[in-house]
């Protein structure tokens, strides 16, 4: 299993101002810590599954996934991001799809990541 204070699991949305369309975007941050016995099982499921999951709810135009480089212990830690135009979508999201979703992926890897949540709005 993953150490603790390496593994996290983040929820972060924040509010990112888009200047040159003048509109807003919204940026739904999932941020998975994975032991690493479970690290590339876990991926292909979220590539192939999850994340189409995900977009299939038509609340977010677009993602990206990333690959945390820097980190202590064990595990690997994944970043996907999920792009909305609006803060509505994004609540509809949480409070419509995610509860479900959320359940899948915890049963799938029980006790094998960690999680916490937090709000983010760009200031600069």
């Amino acid at each position: 299993q993953i150490k603790s204070s390496i593994a996290v699991k983040y929820y972060i949305f924040g509010i990112v101002w888009c200047r040159e369309q003048n509109h807003k975007v919204i940026l739904y941050n999932v941020t998975v810590g994975i032991d690493s016995d479970a690290e590339q099982e876990w991926l292909e499921w979220m590539k192939k599954v999850h994340i189409p999951k995900v977009m299939a709810t038509g609340m977010f135009q677009r993602y990206d996934m990333y690959k945390v480089l820097s980190q202590e212990g064990e595990g690997a830690s994944y970043s996907i991001q999920y792009i909305s135009d609006s803060m509505e979508k994004v609540e509809q999201y949480l409070n419509d799809f995610a509860p479900a979703l959320v359940k899948e992926h915890l049963e799938r890897y029980r006790n094998k990541h960690v999680a916490f949540r937090t709000l983010l709005e760009k200031v600069v």
